[in-house]
């Protein structure tokens, strides 16, 4: 797979994500076809330029918490965007994904972003 048709892939899906809710890494590449992407969706996301119109600060980590290696600013950017969308975080600094987390992975919009296992014909 091309890193290009991947980023793309991964920003047509995270633009999918509503305002006030919030998405895990491995959720996204789950969703592309491996759990073993999450890493790669990180990568895509922080290869955005800034002033994108695609929401990465709705993409968190696995335990609900914002992951930053480095980067302060760039955290603390998120946490205000998701503040801003209404997001709370609870005394462990982590989103309850009961009340905030999104599956999509049944939404019939992304259906066309999953892709089929090699070898597979489509039913």
């Amino acid at each position: 797979m091309k890193a290009d048709s991947f980023y793309r892939d991964v920003y047509s899906l995270v633009r999918l994500v509503p305002r006030g809710r919030v998405v895990s890494y491995g959720q996204v590449a789950t969703a592309l076809g491996s759990i073993r992407l999450a890493r790669a969706v990180g990568y895509a996301l922080h290869a955005l330029p800034h002033g994108t119109g695609v929401p990465w600060h709705r993409v968190i980590n696995s335990r609900g918490r914002i992951s930053f290696r480095g980067d302060d600013l760039r955290g603390a950017v998120q946490e205000e965007r998701l503040l801003a969308e209404r997001v709370e975080f609870g005394p462990d600094s982590a989103v309850d994904w009961g009340r905030f987390g999104w599956d999509f992975l049944g939404a019939a919009s992304c259906r066309k972003l999953r892709r089929r296992p090699k070898g597979r014909r489509p039913s």
